[in-house]
């Protein structure tokens, strides 16, 4: 691994845990523990914790901050109480997405927002490009680790660390200054797999022992440690995008089927709105769907979509299902083939396979 990638406060622990690490986006992260399938097993049927630690903080504050955050992005931040989280899209003038991200309200006029670890650089540009008078931006992103504790044993396993009731912190809430396990951290009911879970916010310093405590207490329930394999099976079942692969500047969050974040009737205007009033009058160009192959092959990211002899698309997520045991694919195609039981045909090295378009999410936890 080169010197230049960065690392998480966490990362001298992952070898004691058996990881190994990848180069994702300039971070040398853990990939898998013990294996990707039995990591997914793990968090749809008992827990999973990850280190994610290398997202990004940036803390809005400042009389007008709610006003700029409305311009900033797609989401109605009016709506917001304090201790709400609500996932948003930041777009570009030309409705193209700089990046997804989740914006949780601390106290009036005073936010938190959380950005793609890729994207922290990029995405602080843009807010500073884009900032107004009586605001006030600051990107705190290594002063801050995460970890996300998911799965339907995730609530027992943490409520042993922490004698706040957390049943009160419902679905997208969240409470700040909570003592888990001797530490001072913001405890949030949101994640990334489809399952019920916890993403819990610490100063950096904090996370190992965070780390190993909770691993500890979740040790009979079967809690794993896991890595961005399982992430990413789990939050592709769920059809959950990943910037990069559902969500680009190539595409507008109506086209990747995100439309119940874009508010085009909030009052005040923001970046990309006109085009996205258009493309909701007119109709969007392409769609994001899902697809189950018939023929035998796994259709992978950047794949070409066919229909007619003419490519409609290309895939934008594709593995073989764990849970599911099948070989999907969410793919990025014209709108005109997006009905539901269309015959489509992905090229897998030089061959055209047959598959078809199935709803999504193709998975959903039972409540």
């Amino acid at each position: 691994m080169s010197e230049q990638l960065k690392r998480t406060p966490l990362f001298d622990v992952y070898s004691s845990y058996g990881g190994k690490t990848i180069d994702f986006g300039g971070w040398e992260l853990p990939v898998q523990f013990s294996s990707i399938k039995e990591e997914h097993e793990a968090v749809r049927t008992k827990a999973g914790l990850f280190d994610v630690s290398h997202m990004g903080e940036v803390f809005v504050k400042g009389p007008n901050s709610e006003s700029y955050l409305q311009s900033l992005v797609t989401n109605d931040i009016s709506k917001l109480v304090n201790g709400q989280a609500q996932y948003n899209v930041m777009c570009y003038k030309d409705g193209g997405i700089v990046d997804d991200l989740l914006v949780y309200k601390l106290e009036d006029q005073h936010y938190l927002l959380v950005v793609n670890a890729g994207n922290i650089e990029k995405d602080f540009e843009w807010m500073k490009q884009n900032t107004i008078d009586g605001v006030e931006l600051d990107n705190r992103s290594n002063d801050y680790g995460l970890l996300a504790l998911q799965g339907p044993k995730a609530q027992e396993i943490l409520q042993k660390l922490t004698s706040q009731d957390l049943t009160e912190i419902k679905f997208f809430r969240f409470k700040d200054n909570i003592d888990v396990s001797g530490k001072q951290v913001l405890v949030s009911r949101t994640g990334y797999t489809g399952e019920d879970g916890f993403e819990i916010y610490a100063a950096s310093n904090d996370m190992k022992d965070l780390w190993s405590s909770i691993l500890e207490a979740g040790k009979e329930e079967g809690l794993l440690p896991c890595g961005l394999g399982a992430r990413d099976t789990l939050r592709f079942e769920a059809c959950l995008p990943l910037y990069g692969q559902e969500l680009s500047k190539d595409i507008t969050p109506l086209e990747a089927g995100l439309g119940f974040v874009v508010k085009l009737n909030k009052e005040q205007d923001f970046n990309g709105k006109s085009v996205l009033v258009e493309q909701k009058e007119n109709g969007v160009p392409r769609k994001s769907i899902g697809i189950e192959m018939i023929d035998k092959g796994i259709p992978r990211t950047g794949y070409p979509i066919f229909a007619n002899d003419k490519q409609i698309g290309f895939v934008t997520t594709g593995t073989q299902s764990p849970t599911l045991k099948k070989n999907i694919g969410l793919v990025l195609i014209d709108a005109t083939f997006a009905e539901i039981g269309q015959e489509v045909e992905v090229e897998i090295r030089n061959k055209r396979l047959k598959a078809v378009t199935i709803p999504t999410p193709f998975y959903k936890r039972e409540k």
